[in-house]
């Protein structure tokens, strides 16, 4: 028999969920007031320590969007020292980023760069045939202007007007449409705002003007990749596309990574040549570690870890030592709105002076670099003889108490 189940975010709904439950103790003592907008049904609190790691020396883009088309434009580049917190419960993961983000300042620092900004909804229109697919796509294509004014002299309620139409990309497979609308979305990551934008644009643009009637609108029909990692995203990006550097010295990767440039290229022959051989859409070992962690922390959507994790490592020696580098193409972060706005992720943002209106490409950069320091620190311990050093790693801290 099915229980009623109180929905209600008050004080009287929580403490009968939770009597329901039989929960008591830390669950029950936890103040959950500053929760009861971040959720439904809010029962408890489950808490996740936090390290600080650092420092991480910086040296980072700073961007705006220019209008009307959105492009993104470097203004000016600074330097930084940053400390990271990372929320997570895995043995051995702040160690090794802290090792890694020290073996890079001794080596000159991290260079960070945005590359792109724009997150995505792919929405499909069914038609009753082929031909009729393709004229909507052509015709979607060529809308893209009067879609933007058109937008912007709305006055409805559901729509944002932080989140801006910047390009259409349709892809026609039979009689569906599929159009990927990509939006800029300000400080948020913006899929709300873009959701509610593209089912605006949908109903009230393209079903009511199409040169053909569609037998269907479907505001989200999966070819982007949401929330999972899609080729579509690895190449095109969503969200933002950012690329950390640096070039680490023979006494570095020698001292501090207790290992050598010839071990570490050869490790990345065997890890590049592993990864086309799964189809990995990623050409990395652990950057979900680092991204979940920044995330947990500073109040991000967990569920897009799946998405931001998307990597492609690169390394090369050079004059000087060995030059390594992370894109992640489709990394989805805010430093405004959803769970950004609790006070412990408002304060850890602060900790990084990324908190608010105007940081989230700084905060972006900082999550390249952080990604960058774990994959630095995790290979050097797996390309040890035997990994020896990965299986220490693991085995000592694995099970830390």
């Amino acid at each position: 028999m099915s229980v009623k189940w109180p929905r209600k975010n008050d004080a009287e709904s929580i403490r009968a969920r939770q009597e329901a439950l039989g929960l008591d103790g830390n669950v029950t003592e936890i103040d959950l007031e500053p929760f009861v907008h971040a959720q439904e049904m809010l029962t408890g609190a489950a808490v996740i320590p936090v390290s600080v790691v650092g420092a991480l020396e910086l040296e980072l883009g700073e961007y705006e969007l220019r209008e009307p088309g959105g492009e993104l434009a470097e203004t000016g580049r600074v330097n930084d020292s940053v400390f990271v917190p990372l929320a997570h419960t895995e043995g051995g993961l702040s160690a090794s980023l802290h090792r890694g983000a020290l073996a890079v300042a001794e080596s000159g620092g991290f260079r960070t760069y945005v590359l792109a900004d724009g997150i995505t909804r792919a929405s499909c229109f069914v038609c009753g045939a082929a031909g009729e697919a393709i004229e909507l796509a052509r015709w979607i294509e060529d809308e893209l202007d009067s879609m933007r004014t058109w937008l912007e002299e709305q006055d409805d309620a559901a729509l944002s007007k932080f989140a801006r139409l910047r390009e259409v990309k349709t892809h026609v497979v039979g009689p569906m449409c599929h159009v990927l609308w990509r939006w800029t979305t300000g400080d948020a990551v913006g899929a709300n705002m873009m959701t509610r934008n593209s089912y605006v644009l949908n109903m009230g643009y393209v079903m009511e003007r199409a040169p053909v009637m569609p037998e269907r609108a479907l505001l989200e029909a999966n070819m982007g990749g949401d929330k999972k990692p899609s080729f579509e995203y690895f190449q095109s990006g969503h969200g933002k596309t950012v690329l950390a550097e640096t070039t680490l010295t023979e006494d570095a990767v020698r001292r501090v990574l207790r290992t050598s440039i010839d071990d570490l290229l050869e490790l990345a022959w065997a890890g590049t040549h592993g990864a086309v051989a799964s189809g990995m859409q990623s050409v990395a070992f652990t950057p979900a570690s680092a991204i979940a962690a920044l995330f947990a922390a500073t109040g991000q959507d967990l569920g897009m870890v799946g998405t931001s994790s998307m990597a492609h490592g690169a390394g090369r020696r050079v004059e000087g030592g060995l030059q390594v580098s992370i894109r992640l193409p489709g990394l989805e972060v805010a430093t405004v709105g959803g769970g950004t706005t609790l006070p412990y992720a408002q304060r850890w943002l602060e900790v990084m002076g990324c908190a608010g209106g105007g940081k989230v490409y700084r905060f972006a950069q900082i999550v390249a670099a952080a990604t960058l320091a774990l994959e630095i620190s995790a290979s050097a311990a797996m390309a040890t003889a035997g990994s020896a050093e990965f299986f220490r790693a693991h085995h000592e801290r694995g099970g830390l108490r």
